[in-house]
Parts: structure tokens; C-alpha cells; sequence
């Protein structure tokens, strides 16, 4: 709360610190709903931008992981609006090489990594099947963990049309996955 009073008072260096401390979550999010790097790195660019600028609107009481995660998925769901049906998106194991992998340092199997990388690929074309609201929607609350009311918020949606892009998403997702269930 500190580094967001000082950037409210202008401090620059106190608004990068907040850029540095968010950073990677806001592109995991931008990267999933939009499924491409470059996009990804717009959005997150785009969501800083807002921040610093609708900075006096922050409520202190709120979290402001969550009020980024909000301006990202509306600045990912505005790039995805404006352009027409997404392109080819990346390869599948492109957010975790740019996450760093396995946490615990092991190589998996050959076997295993295979299964992984076609559980990734099938993952990946399953979410491009997605409309771009059950996409950003199935995102946020199944990737990101944010409840049904953040979600909505961050979306401009009412409750029971959020609740209806998960469901959707994830009966899309059921049937896409079928054979990995």
C-alpha cells in the first residue's frame, strides 16, 4: 500500500515498483485470453497505461492484483473485440517456457512430456474455440482463481451472464477434452 500511495503522489520510481511486483501476473492473464505473445505484451503495456492513469480511482480497501487483473482482462477482451477472429495462436508451451517451467527442477520423462505437450496442444485449440468473452471468462476464473462477482466486474457483466460464459466455456472445454477426461 505504501509503493500505491507514493505513486499516487507521483513518485515514478514507486509506480515501476508496482509495474515490476505485477508484471508477470498481468501478462500471464493478457497471454491467456489473447494466446498470443505479441498481444499479450500489448495489453500488458496497455493495462499499465490505465493504471497510471485511473490511479486516483484505486480504493485503497481493494486489492490491487485484482484491479489490474480487472483493467487486463478488459484491455485483452477490447484487443480481441477490435481485430478479427483470432490469428493461429502460439505454440501451447509458450506460457510456460516464458514462466520458467517446472518449479521443482526434475525432467519429466519422455513419455510424459509428450503427454503433456499433446494435453497442452489440445488445451490450447479447445480455448481458440472459445468466443472471446467465454475465453477471457473461462480464464479468470479457472487460471486465475477470481470469483464469479471479480469477474463480472472485470467483464461488464451481470452474475448470471458471467455464469453463463463459464458454464458454456467449460461444456466446450468437456466436450473439446473428451478423450483426456
Amino acid at each position: 500500500m505504501e509503493s500505491i500511495a507514493r505513486a499516487r503522489a507521483g513518485d515514478a520510481d514507486a509506480f515501476r515498483e508496482l509495474v515490476d511486483r505485477h508484471s508477470r501476473a498481468v501478462f500471464r492473464v493478457a497471454y491467456r485470453i489473447t494466446g498470443r505473445i505479441e498481444d499479450a505484451e500489448d495489453v500488458a503495456q496497455e493495462t499499465f497505461l490505465r493504471a497510471y492513469r485511473q490511479l486516483d480511482r484505486f480504493e485503497s480497501r481493494a486489492n490491487f492484483g485484482t484491479w489490474l487483473h480487472r483493467i487486463a482482462a478488459n484491455c485483452a477482451v477490447d484487443l480481441l473485440r477490435a481485430r478479427p477472429r483470432r490469428e493461429m495462436t502460439e505454440e501451447p508451451d509458450t506460457l510456460e517456457r516464458l514462466s520458467g517451467g517446472d518449479d521443482d527442477g526434475a525432467l519429466p520423462s519422455p513419455e510424459r512430456s509428450l503427454l503433456g505437450l499433446q494435453i497442452r496442444e489440445h488445451v490450447a485449440s479447445a480455448l481458440d474455440r472459445l468466443t472471446d468473452m467465454e475465453r477471457a471468462a473461462f480464464t479468470l476464473r479457472h487460471f486465475e482463481g477470481l470469483s464469479i462477482e471479480e469477474i463480472s466486474r472485470a467483464l461488464g457483466l451481470r452474475t448470471n451472464a458471467t455464469k453463463h460464459s463459464i458454464f458454456r466455456a467449460v461444456k466446450k472445454m468437456r466436450r473439446e477434452l473428451q478423450a483426456f477426461v
